[in-house]
C-alpha cells in the first residue's frame, strides 16, 4: 500500500463528503434534514469499504481512478454539465425540505435507498469485472474487450448502475424537483457512450464486434 495513494484517497474522501453536506445542509438551513443524512450514509460507507478493497487489491485500478482526466473536450463538456447537474440537484433538494414545497413519504426515501444500494452491487460488480475500467474514456496498453458477466448483457453496465445511483439519489432526499433535474444524466450519458464507442471501435481491436454481439447499451431489451 502506497502512503501517497492513500492520503490522496483519503483527502478526496474527506473533501466530497464536506462538500455534499455542505450542499445538503446550508440550503436546508438545518442538519435536521433525515434525508440528507440517510443519502450521505448510503453514499459514504460504501465507498469507504470500496475504496479499502481496491487499495488492498487492486491499488492500480483506484489510482487510476483517482488521478485520470479527460483529454478530449466532449468528454470535459460532459463532466462540466455533470457537476453543474448534480449541484443544482443538492441544492434544490436541500431548499425543497427547508421550505416544503414538494414532500414524500419517508418510505419513498427507504425504497429509493435499496434502489441506490443495488446500483452500488452493480457498479462494485463492473469494478471487479473490468481491470481497465477508468474514469476517462480512451485505450489503455494491453487492453482487451470485456464481454462476460455484465458486459455480456448490456455493453455499458457502469453506466446501468451509475442510472440505478444518480436517478435514486434525490427520491433518497425527498426531492421530485431533484429528480427532474437529474434526468438530464440520460442525455449526458448518451452523448458519453457515443464518443466513447467511437473511440473504441477506432483503437480497441475486436471492439466493433462485441458492438454487433450485444445489442443493449444500458438497458436489456430497452435501451
Amino acid at each position: 500500500m502506497s502512503a501517497k495513494l492513500f492520503t490522496q484517497a483519503i483527502v478526496k474522501f474527506l473533501s466530497g463528503l464536506l462538500i455534499i453536506g455542505a450542499l445538503l445542509f446550508l440550503p436546508a438551513g438545518t442538519f435536521r434534514y433525515p434525508q440528507a443524512w440517510l443519502l450521505i450514509g448510503i453514499l459514504f460507507i460504501p465507498m469507504f469499504i470500496a475504496g479499502l478493497v481496491m487499495m488492498a487489491v487492486n491499488p492500480e485500478l483506484l489510482k487510476k481512478r483517482l488521478s485520470a482526466k479527460e483529454e478530449q473536450d466532449e468528454q470535459k463538456a460532459v463532466i462540466l454539465l455533470s457537476a453543474v447537474k448534480f449541484l443544482a440537484a443538492f441544492i434544490m433538494a436541500g431548499l425543497n425540505f427547508r421550505f416544503g414545497w414538494i414532500v414524500l413519504p419517508l418510505w419513498v426515501s427507504y425504497a429509493a435507498a435499496a434502489v441506490f444500494l443495488l446500483g452500488y452491487i452493480l457498479y462494485a460488480e463492473v469494478l471487479r469485472e473490468n481491470a481497465y475500467l477508468s474514469r476517462t474514456v480512451e485505450v489503455q496498453e494491453g487492453q482487451k474487450v470485456i464481454d462476460t458477466g455484465l458486459y455480456g448483457i448490456v455493453r455499458h453496465p457502469m453506466y446501468m448502475s451509475t442510472l440505478l445511483l444518480f436517478l435514486a439519489m434525490p427520491l433518497v432526499l425527498g426531492s421530485p424537483v431533484s429528480f427532474l433535474i437529474m434526468l438530464v444524466y440520460i442525455s449526458l450519458i448518451s452523448r458519453r457512450m457515443k464518443n466513447e464507442e467511437q473511440v473504441l471501435g477506432d483503437g480497441l481491436e475486436g471492439y466493433a464486434d462485441y458492438m454487433q454481439r450485444v445489442k443493449y447499451r444500458v438497458i436489456p431489451f430497452i435501451w
